[in-house]
């Protein structure tokens, strides 16, 4: 999804957004200086694009895996920059027969509060 528009983030008038999905942002060697490890690499999007916390997390997890098998548990160190704030509505649709009688389609299509 691009991003267009200002960001829309949980407050006293976004109520009843679920918690994002990604608890954890730093995983490897924690406490280690960045200065001792041979290398450096960062992940960089050219476009302005929103994330879920799904895939954050899905991300964390696959490179984490990734990191222990070649590298072993305590050569690498991960941080995840980017914290999930704007909140994604979904506008839920029904797809059983008869959903064009009781369906309202895009008519006040605004949605509900789907997650982070």
């Amino acid at each position: 999804r691009y991003a267009h528009g200002k960001p829309y983030p949980k407050s006293r008038f976004c109520r009843g957004v679920p918690d994002p999905k990604i608890r954890i942002f730093d995983c490897g060697k924690k406490k280690q200086p960045c200065d001792d490890f041979p290398a450096c690499a960062h992940l960089v999007v050219d476009e302005n694009q929103q994330l879920t916390s799904e895939c954050l997390e899905a991300a964390r997890i696959a490179t984490n895996k990734y990191m222990i098998t070649n590298a072993g548990r305590d050569f690498f160190h991960i941080r995840i920059r980017p914290h999930p704030y704007h909140v994604l509505r979904i506008n839920k649709t029904l797809s059983c027969a008869g959903a064009d009688r009781l369906s309202t389609g895009m008519r006040g299509a605004y949605g509900k509060p789907y997650g982070t």
